[in-house]
């Protein structure tokens, strides 16, 4: 509604008065203080300004020019700052943090480490909190908003004994397993991937390369692993001894060659007569 104070969001807010701590807005039933810290250098009363709305470490409705690293209703990578008796704190960008409750974690969680979590204001306290289950807020759909091939956004968040979970278009949870994994990922930013295959129960298959390229196997994949361990360069070739490939791979000869030839045709390699290495 306008005219309406919306808390965990940006408010476009008139001043109505200076007070030696700070600035007070009209937030349309109450003012609001503006802390000095947070009043810009030029100002007039009657202007209008953008500030974010929260309640304080004391539980006062207050503004602030600092911008959240999300609002209500977003999702967030955070970092938590502190664990107590009834939750957990992450770091958002607000002098006072983020309060994650016990009840909203799906695992323990510690001091240092990021989370993905959802960011919402409590019905019953109206206070800013988060949720790391996150899948709880996802919409309930059978993932056919997605067609195989697409080219989505995906925020690597979790390893898992599978690969790395994703949230993907900020609505399903997608999965990049393992062995579809040859670069280094940084958790928490965006980054392009394809649907690989959508599952019965709507989650997402995701490979980091385009689904129209020649399939690679899962031998060609730990192939390309190796080379790329390996500064780009692998010492077998296709007339290798097969005990050289097994031992290092495991695999057999002729699915050696089959895995160096898929790399081979998807131009992720270049044949040499001692070697092979990345284009």
């Amino acid at each position: 509604m306008e005219n309406e104070l919306k808390i965990g969001e940006y408010n476009h807010l008139r001043i109505i008065k200076e007070v030696p701590f700070g600035l007070y807005l009209d937030g349309y039933e109450d003012e609001i203080l503006l802390p000095l810290q947070y009043v810009p250098e030029t100002y007039e009363i009657d202007q209008f300004i953008d500030v974010f709305i929260y309640r304080d470490s004391e539980d006062r409705i207050i503004a602030t020019t600092l911008k959240p690293k999300a609002t209500i209703d977003q999702f967030a990578y955070l970092e938590v700052k502190a664990v107590t008796p009834l939750g957990v704190f992450m770091e958002w960008g607000l002098a006072k943090d983020l309060f994650v409750p016990f009840s909203q974690q799906f695992q323990k969680m510690s001091v240092g480490r990021s989370y993905l979590v959802y960011i919402y204001l409590d019905g019953q306290t109206d206070r800013i909190v988060a949720s790391a289950r996150v899948e709880k807020f996802l919409p309930l759909t059978d993932g056919s908003e997605f067609t195989i091939g697409d080219k989505v956004d995906a925020i690597p968040f979790e390893h898992t004994d599978l690969g790395i979970k994703c949230l993907v278009n900020n609505c399903k949870i997608g999965m990049l397993f393992k062995n579809q994994v040859f670069t280094n990922l940084t958790f928490g930013e965006s980054t392009s991937v394809y649907i690989a295959n959508i599952r019965p129960d709507g989650k997402l298959d995701l490979r980091l390369e385009a689904v129209g390229m020649v399939r690679i196997d899962s031998q060609a994949e730990r192939i390309l692993a190796a080379i790329k361990e390996n500064n780009g360069v692998l010492m077998l070739h296709d007339k290798s001894p097969a005990e050289d490939i097994y031992q290092q791979f495991g695999m057999s000869k002729k699915d050696f060659k089959k895995g160096v030839g898929a790399l081979y045709k998807s131009k992720l390699i270049a044949l040499h007569n001692d070697c092979i290495s990345l284009l």
